[in-house]
């Protein structure tokens, strides 16, 4: 393509578009065998949201790292707004030294695992939703509503969001592993039903 700049001509590629992987999100469960009064703990700490007349849970806000938590009196904290199960532990440790600096009792115990992961990447090309909707199963399009196919796959077992433009949402997935294999899955099903262009 060539377009015209201030009276000179300027050569224009059309570039590849960029593929990868990117984590977007990750949420981390982690079981503290502990019970914490949240009654308590939003009155001494900043930084939380407590309403138990229409959430049972407290919502505690980590500055570093970034994260939301959201606690419960059961001991059980689901940790969001993360990128890795790593920062996820860090976010959760800061959590609970926080509890303690306000004289809340926690045990050393913790057990976490990730719950769901959300993940974007690009193929590369350009999909055709038409086809996509007619040739892979379990699929769920509803153009008035949302721009996407919804795609269900069985194994790994993730959900994908899939866009005209080649993006795709994978939601679901518990590892990044299971990500990589179900990109790379979904790829090689819109290259059999000849899906990109």
């Amino acid at each position: 393509m060539v377009v015209k700049k201030a009276g000179k001509k300027e050569e224009v590629k059309k570039g590849k578009k960029k593929e990868g992987i990117n984590i977007q999100n990750v949420v981390v469960s982690c079981n503290t065998h502990s019970k914490f009064p949240l009654e308590v703990l939003a009155n001494k700490l900043e930084s939380c949201e407590y309403a138990p007349e229409s959430f049972p849970g407290m919502i505690y806000r980590v500055d570093s790292p970034k994260a939301s938590t959201l606690v419960f009196t059961t001991g059980k904290i689901i940790c969001t707004g993360i990128k890795s199960m790593a920062i996820a532990k860090k976010a959760i440790e800061k959590t609970l030294l926080d509890f303690r600096s306000v004289g809340v009792k926690v045990s050393g115990k913790l057990d976490t695992e990730i719950v769901n992961m959300v993940a974007s990447a690009n193929v590369g090309k350009n999909i055709e939703l038409s086809k996509v909707i007619f040739n892979l199963e379990n699929c769920e399009y509803e153009p008035e509503q949302f721009p996407g196919v919804v795609h269900r796959m069985e194994d790994p077992k993730v959900v994908f969001l899939i866009f005209g433009s080649g993006s795709i949402i994978c939601t679901g997935a518990k590892s990044k592993k299971d990500i990589e294999v179900s990109v790379k899955k979904l790829k090689r099903k819109l290259n059999k039903i000849k899906a990109l262009k």
